[in-house]
């Protein structure tokens, strides 16, 4: 009798042993399963680089919108026109937003660098502005012509000015324009090359800027009002997102990209910047 009891008593010892043991690895799944949902609910981070107004706004648009995409962007502003892409050909940043793609295509070039343009965004409406003047024809012999000194931009500017009548350049170059292309310069125009950035530093003192909305709306311009001249509507330089040959198709990049084309972004391009940047998607 005192076997059999004891047998019993150890029988419900490992039975009991047995159910503590399949409660703990339950709870331990439990617990793994949690842990992995909250992994999963963890949204992914990207850098985006970008420089002033409008470009900025936009990011600060998208930002929560990308947040219920499962995407959190930190917006990166950089304080000239040569770090985005910098940052971005050395993985700095997984994207940038503020340049147009013959600017992109020139970084490539000079750098063996592999940008690729992801989603245009918008056509900065550029032109040539002026402190003194009313009309190009006020321009006097020997004025000066102020443009960006960036390959891109140098091409952009003399085209704008040969479409105005101002000078004449070798046939075809188009937007690959140097001032070695100026083939007729009746005025005798002096043309200074500067840095991007101090284009409205020198509003006050050149006789022309050329320049986009981005630096003429600080100063109170727009082109619609106060450019002497503007550029032709089939302009090549809409501002885009860019992003690298290794990550373009991402799954944050491409969510980035549907996001800053959409319908939000464009409700804001046509309230705020309606005269100076036009939106480039439907």
């Amino acid at each position: 009798m005192k076997k059999s009891l004891l047998a019993l008593l150890t029988l419900l010892v490992l039975v009991v042993s047995g159910c503590a043991n399949n409660n703990g690895g339950n709870n331990a799944a439990t617990g793994n399963d949690a842990n992995a949902g909250n992994a999963a609910a963890e949204p992914v981070k990207i850098k985006v680089a970008s420089l002033i107004p409008p470009m900025t706004d936009i990011l600060d648009i998208v930002k929560p919108l990308l947040l219920e995409d499962g995407v959190d962007m930190e917006i990166v502003v950089l304080s000239d026109n040569v770090q985005p892409n910098e940052a971005l050909a050395n993985k700095e940043v997984d994207a940038n937003f503020f340049q147009h793609v013959p600017y992109m295509q020139q970084f490539n070039d000079s750098k063996d660098a592999n940008l690729v343009a992801v989603q245009p965004v918008y056509d900065a409406i550029y032109g040539g502005y002026s402190k003194q003047y009313k009309t190009i024809e006020e321009l006097p012999e020997g004025a000066t012509l102020v443009m960006a000194n960036d390959p891109s931009n140098i091409g952009r500017s003399l085209q704008m000015f040969a479409d105005a009548g101002l000078i004449t350049l070798k046939e075809g170059v188009g937007i690959q324009a140097t001032q070695a292309d100026i083939t007729e310069n009746p005025k005798n125009y002096k043309f200074e090359e500067v840095d991007l950035l101090m284009l409205a530093r020198m509003y006050d003192d050149a006789d022309l800027v050329a320049m986009t909305p981005a630096y003429a709306s600080p100063l109170g311009l727009t082109p619609k009002k106060d450019a002497l001249i503007t550029e032709r509507e089939d302009s090549e330089f809409t501002i885009t997102l860019v992003a690298r040959e290794d990550n373009q198709d991402s799954d944050a990049i491409q969510k980035l990209a549907k996001r800053i084309s959409g319908p939000e972004v464009k409700k804001f391009l046509e309230d705020n910047y309606a005269e100076i940047a036009l939106p480039a998607f439907e």
